[in-house]
């Protein structure tokens, strides 16, 4: 069943307005997965805060070039099934979704991206996936920054401890 005009122009509208407020967008072929697959997949990206659509190619296009930031990106990459992964609050959250989820799924593959108006390419996305989100390196840099404080404090108290067995030591001989 064809879509109306107005259907398609409100859908380029959401795109727009997702590529507009998203930090980055990552698309996948989704070639060979089936409706099971691909509702399993939307669950993960909800949990995580990343939003999948699945939108005809042409009207991404239209909705790239109506937006001023991705104008003049690069959309010949933009061919076959794919599905759109959108964040608004993490860069790499996206592509490790989707990278993760390929894992387990063979038939589902990185193909591009589109961050801070520009096109990103499948070997861009692959690196994105492969780095730690905010929340881990956010942990990393705590426990980097606590470790000094954690070996001071463990050297202080080996301190006491001892001076506490020598002094049960000597009252033990002198009694």
């Amino acid at each position: 069943m064809a879509i109306s005009k107005e259907k398609k122009q409100e859908q380029v509208k959401q795109l727009a307005e997702l590529f507009t407020t998203s930090k980055i967008a990552v698309t996948a072929k989704y070639t060979g997965l089936n409706v099971q697959d691909v509702q399993e997949l939307r669950g993960l990206a909800r949990e995580a805060g990343v939003v999948i659509k699945v939108v005809k190619n042409r009207l991404v296009k239209v909705a790239l070039g109506s937006t001023d930031s991705y104008k003049d990106a690069d959309t010949s990459s933009l061919g076959d099934q794919l599905l759109y992964a959108f964040s608004s609050e993490d860069e790499t959250t996206p592509a490790q979704i989707l990278a993760k989820f390929a894992k387990s799924h063979g038939s589902l593959q990185l193909v591009s991206g589109f961050s801070d108006g520009m096109a990103l390419d499948t070997d861009a996305v692959t690196l994105l996936a492969s780095l730690p989100s905010k929340e881990q390196l956010r942990g990393q840099m705590v426990s980097v920054i606590a470790a000094p404080l954690t070996q001071f404090l463990n050297v202080s108290s080996g301190t006491q401890r001892g001076m506490a067995q020598v002094l049960a030591q000597r009252a033990e001989a002198m009694s």
